[in-house]
């Protein structure tokens, strides 16, 4: 949670023309010249390192680069500035700009096996690049006034009070057609195979994603309708892969790449805030709270946000601001904590029923009930906590659908009173998770292995398709995996 949005901006008056695709060699109308993808890349490369962060490890940043490189040079455009970067995010996903701008996260780097895997993501992107996917789609939205978009595989989105729609890992496929997908799979495997990296590398990668998203409700709802889901992916990019089998394309450095990835943050950074089981810290806002058990919470830039599984009960904690003075007939004067949520409710789209004035662990709080509408969950009842601490406010809220709500209530109103400042001793403790190995002994589990060589960071399934394997599969002695301990 940092309080700011991940905004793409571009402003562009150009008009149609026809290009060459460097891929297919064939004639199509685009708005795009080289030059404008060029600067446009340019543009919103300053923006993601800005918005996302780069991750702070430059060995690993070289790595990657180099391999990302290796490929380009064996693409269809090999002269472009090329630029492959690590972003600071915990996301699983990769996305390119126009004009060779290429990041994966450092939560993607996690869930690959090898090297080879790594080159299959890093060709995909370049596909997108090379077919010129971006300029295809600025075409294709222009005309509808939808503007530029970003490939990516997928990241998380959440907008709390108002769209359920796309909580927790959420997809945001951006207008990037199904064939464009199919296409930059191809187009990996042709640039991994022609650099010497295992073609299977392309598939594997994707039966990963394939896992991710059949993990639970959290994961990718078949990719929306304009995306071809993991496994079909899978079964479409494994021929392909086939073809380009050969004995100058056999490179996967397994243990190479894992070397390289040891130590590497997992999960959130402490500097947006951290989730430990069903609590959040944020060392440097120095604040906690602890939802319900069982319930699977997901941080980002703009809140975090709890869900129960299977259900639609949500609880979402916010960052509101200084809100609490506002400018009257004499200069600024203080202004009641009931007004200011009350109002800031009101603008969210919900009315009050009632409320109260309360002390929540030594801060002033307004702890109010309220009814309002929510895109997915329809008629809901909320209630919400606004809390401030010094001159900044927060909100705690829990909602449900009406008919619901009086059961979840019992869940809510406990949480909504675990809403604390830190020690500085506490937030100094806080430190991230981050990925190590350990070599698995006789009688060992994904559930033995995630309770306590993990200390229950992460799930057993999770630590199953962080090693490739499927998540029914249990690991055999001896194996080295990768495990998730506190930094």
């Amino acid at each position: 949670m940092k309080g700011t949005c991940f905004l793409f901006a571009a402003v562009i008056s150009l008009s149609a023309a026809c290009a060459t695709n460097p891929v297919t060699g064939k004639k199509q109308m685009s708005l795009l010249s080289e030059a404008e993808e060029l600067a446009i890349g340019q543009q919103q490369d300053l923006e993601v390192r800005r918005e996302m962060g780069v991750y702070d490890d430059a060995n690993l940043q070289r790595y990657v680069s180099d391999i990302g490189q290796e490929l380009a040079r064996h693409s269809h455009r090999p002269s472009l500035p090329w630029s492959f970067t690590i972003v600071d995010s915990p996301a699983i996903n990769a996305f390119a700009l126009p004009g060779g701008y290429v990041y994966v996260t450092r939560g993607l780097l996690a869930y690959l096996d090898d090297e080879s895997e790594l080159a299959g993501v890093l060709g995909h992107e370049i596909g997108h690049v090379t077919a010129r996917h971006a300029a295809q789609a600025y075409t294709r939205q222009a005309e509808a006034n939808l503007g530029l978009m970003v490939l990516s595989i997928f990241v998380p989105s959440t907008q709390p009070f108002t769209d359920l729609s796309a909580t927790g890992l959420g997809v945001l496929f951006l207008r990037n057609g199904r064939e464009a997908e199919l296409e930059a799979d191809r187009l990996g495997v042709e640039y991994g195979s022609g650099a010497g990296y295992d073609p299977t590398g392309v598939p594997r990668f994707l039966a990963t994603l394939a896992r991710v998203s059949a993990l639970s409700e959290r994961g990718m709802p078949n990719w929306l309708s304009t995306h071809p889901d993991p496994g079909l992916r899978v079964t479409r990019a494994e021929p392909v892969a086939g073809k380009f089998v050969s004995a100058d394309a056999t490179k996967v450095n397994h243990a190479p790449y894992l070397e390289r990835i040891q130590g590497l943050v997992f999960g959130d950074n402490p500097k947006d805030g951290i989730v430990r089981g069903n609590e959040f810290l944020h060392p440097l806002l120095r604040i906690g709270v602890t939802f319900p058990d069982g319930w699977e919470l997901t941080n980002t830039p703009e809140a975090v946000m709890a869900q129960e599984p299977g259900t639609q009960h949500f609880m979402v904690l916010q960052e509101v601001g200084q809100a609490l003075i506002r400018q009257g007939s004499g200069g600024p004067v203080a202004r009641s904590m009931a007004d200011t949520a009350i109002e800031a409710m009101r603008k969210a789209g919900y009315a009050s029923v009632d409320g109260t004035m309360q002390r929540i662990n030594g801060n002033d709080a307004y702890v109010g009930l309220y009814r309002g509408n929510a895109k997915g969950a329809g008629k809901v009842m909320m209630r919400a906590a606004h809390i401030a601490v010094g001159r900044q406010l927060y909100v705690v809220a829990g909602f449900a659908p009406e008919a619901e709500f009086t059961v979840v209530d019992h869940d809510i109103q406990p949480a909504l009173q675990t809403f604390r400042q830190l020690s500085m001793q506490e937030a100094s403790n806080v430190r991230p998770n981050r990925i190590d190995f350990y070599v698995v002994r006789q009688g060992d589990s994904w559930q033995s292995i995630a309770a306590r060589q993990s200390k229950g960071f992460v799930n057993a399934a999770t630590l199953a398709i962080m090693n490739d394997r499927e998540v029914s599969a249990q690991p055999q002695a001896g194996d080295r995996i990768k495990i998730v301990v506190e930094g």
